[in-house]
């Protein structure tokens, strides 16, 4: 059973699990349909799942901005290094939001959901993890725990 939607239950979790107030980033794992699966009576020219989820990702810029958030990476998933056995990804998109409330906000607005049907029509299957707390290692920091590490001979690093 694939998954496109967030259940009721999962955005309750978010809510409960998730600090509100300090920056969230969403790892999104994107695997695209060949050719989009609009709903029936939808007129549109025939797109590639990517296609289509282009169109999505036109149409949520705007309210992203809205809400202070921005696309902060993206990339193709070329190879899964560690997965169950035919797990795939097309690409993984990063998304940094200011707030957990910002993100729901983004996501209850009605304008924003009438171009979800651009999302559902391109995805086969996609996961949305959210994250807090970002720890950031700055080169002087490495520099240091890879100093530490020689100094108590623990491994050899290049220098």
């Amino acid at each position: 059973m694939s998954a496109i939607e967030p259940t009721p239950e999962a955005l309750l979790d978010l809510a409960r699990l998730v600090p509100d107030g300090q920056p969230v980033v969403m790892i999104n794992l994107l695997r695209f349909r060949e050719w989009a699966n609009y709903p029936a009576g939808m007129e549109t020219e025939k797109l590639t799942g990517k296609q289509a989820y282009d169109r999505y990702g036109r149409h949520v810029l705007p309210f992203l901005m809205a809400v202070g958030g921005r696309p902060i990476w993206r990339g193709q998933a070329s190879c899964m290094v560690i997965a169950a056995a035919g797990e795939r990804w097309d690409e993984a998109i990063l998304v940094q939001y200011p707030s957990r409330s910002a993100f729901e906000r983004m996501i209850r607005n009605p304008d924003y959901q009438a171009g979800l049907v651009h999302r559902t029509a391109g995805l086969e299957e996609t996961r949305l993890i959210a994250t807090t707390g970002p720890q950031r290692i700055s080169w002087l920091t490495w520099w240091l725990l890879k100093l530490a590490w020689k100094l108590r001979g623990q491994v050899s690093l290049p220098t």
